[in-house]
């Protein structure tokens, strides 16, 4: 049998040992990169919401404002039609869905 010298044994277990290191370094850097992604999704549908909820406050007050300017002025169907269009647009592009979601 032949005999094993001692550095050449520290030296096998070392190689081991920096296997198993690059192994667990790698499953880290793949939870890690998981909980970035997970954390991006979630902060764009809260930016989305934020901005529909923006969208809509402002079409809200722009609608009040106008209703108590209409009061005293002439009422007109056609333009309450195409105010409510032009919202109903807005509306829209800022909640339909993403064709190109870049974390798919």
């Amino acid at each position: 049998m032949p005999r094993v010298n001692r550095l050449q044994l520290q030296k096998e277990l070392l190689v081991a040992e920096s296997e198993i290191n690059r192994a667990q370094l790698i499953e880290e850097w793949q939870a890690m990169t998981g909980g970035v992604r997970t954390f991006r999704a979630r902060l764009k549908s809260v930016s989305e919401l934020a901005s529909a909820v923006a969208l809509l406050v402002t079409a809200v007050s722009a609608f009040r404002r106008e209703r108590a300017a209409a009061r005293s002025a002439k009422f007109s169907w056609f333009d309450m039609a195409l105010k409510g269009a032009k919202v109903a647009v807005s509306l829209w592009t800022v909640l339909r869905p993403s064709d190109h979601d870049p974390s798919k």
